[in-house]
């Protein structure tokens, strides 16, 4: 593998931020600076963990900078589910 964009986690996460920024773009302007900006944070974090936990030397760095980004993953999709809570439908 030359580059983390190898990597197929990488991609999907990659694509995950595009859906994401899709979806947010369907809750109400009045919560852009709170749950928008919350979601679309946490669906960044996820690519963004996984290309620099690839960059680290060390396997053990790798493994952590992973596991973030699985919790940064957990932390998007309960967002999502408290926007879903608040009635702020995808239409």
């Amino acid at each position: 593998m030359k580059s983390y964009r190898d990597l197929i986690v990488w991609q999907k996460s990659m694509n995950w931020v595009a859906f994401v920024n899709s979806l947010t773009s369907k809750i109400p302007e009045s919560e852009k600076f709170g749950l928008i900006s919350q979601i679309r944070r946490s669906s960044v974090t996820i690519p963004s963990n996984i290309a620099e936990g690839y960059g680290r030397n060390y396997k053990k760095d790798y493994l952590r900078f992973l596991q973030i980004s699985r919790g940064s993953l957990f932390e998007c999709q309960t967002q999502i589910e408290i926007a879903i809570n608040f009635r702020f439908y995808f239409k």
